[in-house]
């Protein structure tokens, strides 16, 4: 009880600002509230579902997490499904847009005695209430094809880290045109689904160059992970502040 009342106490103000001038690749707007209003229906059943399929995905990042120290910031930290996994070593805080999320997340927090999570907040992955440089690892999974600004994220995520910290990605990137996949199964899937990413709240058709966009992150793993190769973790080094400047 006395976790969940802390948790509770840690809560942030909310700051949101609406998506008004982009368009996913199908030219559907989606914006926070759409995203809200999708995963507010995911949260009931989100563990059972897409859970299980970005296991995965979780599981080896957290493994490759889990040989660092320090503090590490999970974004989109959804219901908390990664949070008993984390070294008991690493000081874990976490954001989400969805309070139903959140909710569940520090129901787990409590329930299984997670004391190195010292906050989840809510917040906007693109205005994230944090000092630069306040984490030794950023850590997004499933998060840049539901945001609006993936750009915008992936440089808030780059600030937060500190210079020599590691910012990890797992994410869907859609087939590329041209390229095997594009002409196949999935590439038809994922361009049929893509109007409906409002609804989805994600963004079935989504170009892994726009996750690389930050000069100061050196690309240092790429790799495919099961099921499928569905999903990629994609692995960042942030260069030395002396080198940032050169």
């Amino acid at each position: 009880m006395r976790s969940t009342q802390r948790l509770e106490e840690q809560r942030t103000p909310k700051f949101f600002k609406r998506f008004k001038d982009g368009a996913d690749d199908a030219g559907t707007k989606m914006d926070e509230d759409a995203i809200k209003s999708a995963y507010r229906r995911w949260a009931p059943v989100y563990d059972h579902t897409f859970g299980r399929v970005a296991a995965e995905g979780r599981k080896h990042s957290v493994e490759i997490i889990n040989q660092s120290r320090g503090r590490v910031l999970e974004v989109g930290v959804g219901t908390g499904l990664s949070l008993p996994t984390y070294g008991k070593h690493l000081e874990i805080v976490g954001i989400d847009l969805s309070p139903e999320m959140l909710e569940k997340a520090r129901e787990r927090v409590a329930t299984e005695g997670l004391t190195n999570v010292t906050g989840l907040h809510e917040m906007d992955a693109s205005e994230l209430e944090f000092p630069d440089a306040s984490f030794d690892t950023v850590v997004a999974m499933y998060v840049m094809t539901v945001v609006p600004d993936p750009e915008k994220v992936m440089r808030e995520l780059s600030r937060a880290c500190r210079p020599g910290g590691d910012v990890i990605i797992v994410n869907h990137f859609s087939a590329e045109q041209g390229r095997p996949g594009w002409e196949g199964m999935r590439g038809w899937v994922e361009r049929r689904m893509a109007p409906f990413a409002d609804k989805l709240g994600w963004h079935p058709v989504f170009d892994v160059d726009r996750v690389l966009v930050c000069e100061d992150l050196q690309l240092i793993e790429k790799r495919g992970l099961r099921p499928l190769g569905l999903f990629t973790m994609i692995r960042f080094r942030k260069a030395q502040a002396a080198k940032v400047a050169a």
